[in-house]
Formats: structure tokens, C-alpha cells, sequence
């Protein structure tokens, strides 16, 4: 494998990851499987889906969830068809991961943290092991380049559940967070097009990360479906893309859905968000040590 040239190619795929993306590729490389920790919207799926894509090998995307049973994971005998013909291996339905074991692909789960333990306990012996034992149906063994990779956003306590010990101690583990603000801005680019909202748009969301009223602020994703929505708000009106009636409402639109506010506050999401937005798009002019507003630059004083 040229790991150099891999991740050469892949830092132009996901954009401001480089220290991110050499050490996911090492610990693949190294036949280990690896957790991604981090807020939402941190191009941690995006940064899987490329390396599953410049590797090459399949990529099985496994949804995290209170519904995902080790039945619905590993698979299942077609009920009909085990009445008419037993409990033959071509009756078996493969899950996504046995098929990730026969194919030698990522095993990539989403929201690691929501799965149920019990089928947190299958990939325990999967990840130690190599190989799953299937009742009536018998030993799968992993193909080579089978691995482990998942993402969970340890900032959301509602339908989450810890992670054992078991689990950690049998994964590498990365921590995520937010890209800088020239990335953010790049990535509003690339998504929703070049704006003359893109920078302030970026600088919005990432205030909304340490207002003081707010639990949890927006991704990137935030910034990027404000741009979207304010070009296509501003046709809607036929109006100027910055003008406030636009930029105002694609931001509670955007942004409101995103945002949680604190516990004990007496705020709503919108009343923080228009505080914000006045921050953003109409700062308070900045004052002189009389208490007079300065006036522009190249204004007549």
C-alpha cells in the first residue's frame, strides 16, 4: 500500500483532516479498528467514505440505533424459505456485518453509542477474534482488510448509552472536532457554492458554539444550509442576498432546529439566534472615549 500517496489524495477530498486522515490510514494500515469521537458535522463519515473509496475495499454503512438487534446486524435465516428447505446456508440472509466479513470490507456504524450492548457484545468477539459464530449456520471467518470503523458524537446524552471498556480497549480512538474557520469556509464553498454570505455565514455558526445561553451550537452543516437558503430566499422576495430580511430569516431557518438551549434559560433558540445574527450582520458601531460613534472609513466627519 502507498500510504503516502494515499493520503496525498485524500487531503484533496476532505478538506483541513491531514492529521486526521494519516492517522486513520496508519491505524487501517495496521489492521486496527478505529473510533472517531466528536460533535456532529465534523466530516467524520466523509472522512471514512474516502479512505473506504482511495482503499478500494467495500464499505458497509451501518446506521446506530436502539432498533439495531444483533439479528438485524449479523443477519438471519429466511423464515419461509427454512420451512421448505431447513436451516441450509443459502437460507441465510447476510447482515452487514457478514457481509463485511466475507468482502473483507469497513465496517463503518454510525452512533456507535445508541447500539443496544447486546450487539455491542457481537463485535467484541468479531473485533478479537476475526470471525462471528452464527447458531445452524457455523464459523465466518473475517477476509482480509475486514475492519472495524465507527463514529459517535459523545456530546448527545438523549438515546445514548456508555461505551464499555471491552469495546475501547479493542479500538484505536481519534478525537474529532471542529475544522478551523478558513476550512469552514471552504467547505461552505465547495457545498453550497461561492457567496458573499460564506465567511459571515461560517462566523455566525461558529458563535453559536460558545454563546453562553446555548448547550450545543451548529455544525458547519448549519452554515452551509444558511447560504443555501438565503440565495434561493433572496429570489423567492426578489431581493439583495445580504439584505436583512433575507439573512435574518435564513437563519432561524437554518440554524434554530440545529441549536439547543441551556437548561434553566429563559430564552428560545430564536431569540439567541437574532442576538447573534445582529453580532454578525449588524455590528454596533465601535466607540471613541467621548461615547461618539466613529464614523466610517473615507466618511465626511
Amino acid at each position: 500500500m502507498d500510504i503516502a500517496g494515499l493520503v496525498g489524495r485524500l487531503g484533496t477530498a476532505v478538506v483541513g483532516r491531514r492529521r486526521e486522515i494519516e492517522l486513520v490510514v496508519a491505524a487501517l494500515a495496521a489492521d486496527r479498528h478505529i473510533l472517531l469521537e466528536g460533535p456532529p458535522g465534523t466530516g467524520k463519515s466523509t472522512l471514512l467514505r474516502a479512505i473506504a473509496h482511495e482503499l478500494g475495499v467495500g464499505f458497509e454503512f451501518v446506521e446506530g440505533n436502539a432498533e439495531l438487534t444483533p439479528a438485524r446486524l449479523v443477519g438471519h435465516f429466511d423464515p419461509a424459505r427454512v420451512i421448505a428447505d431447513g436451516y441450509q446456508p443459502d437460507v441465510f440472509v447476510d447482515g452487514p456485518l457478514v457481509r463485511a466479513l466475507r468482502a473483507g470490507s469497513l465496517l463503518y456504524i454510525e452512533e456507535l453509542n445508541r447500539v443496544p450492548e447486546e450487539t455491542l457484545n457481537v463485535l467484541v468477539t468479531v473485533m478479537s477474534e476475526h470471525e462471528t459464530e452464527v447458531p445452524r449456520l457455523g464459523r465466518i471467518a473475517a477476509a482480509d482488510g475486514f475492519r472495524l470503523v465507527a463514529a459517535m458524537n459523545p456530546f448527545d446524552a438523549v438515546g445514548t448509552a456508555r461505551i464499555s471498556a471491552a469495546i475501547y480497549d479493542r479500538m484505536c480512538r481519534l478525537a474529532v472536532d471542529y475544522q478551523t474557520a478558513a476550512d469552514e469556509c471552504d467547505i461552505v464553498e465547495r457545498r453550497a457554492g461561492a457567496s458573499p454570505l460564506g465567511e459571515r455565514a461560517v462566523e455566525l455558526t461558529r458563535r453559536t458554539r460558545a454563546h453562553p445561553d446555548l448547550r450545543t451550537g451548529s455544525s458547519v452543516r448549519g452554515a452551509i444550509d444558511l447560504v443555501a437558503t438565503a440565495t434561493t430566499l433572496a429570489m423567492v422576495r426578489a431581493s439583495d442576498i445580504v439584505s436583512p430580511n433575507v439573512t435574518l430569516d435564513a437563519t432561524l431557518v437554518a440554524l434554530s432546529g440545529r441549536v439547543r438551549v441551556r437548561d434553566g434559560s429563559n430564552r428560545t433558540a430564536e431569540d439567541v439566534l437574532r442576538e447573534i445574527w445582529a453580532e454578525v450582520f449588524e455590528p454596533t458601531p465601535e466607540l471613541t472615549d467621548t461615547g461618539k460613534a466613529t464614523a466610517p472609513e473615507g466618511a465626511a466627519t
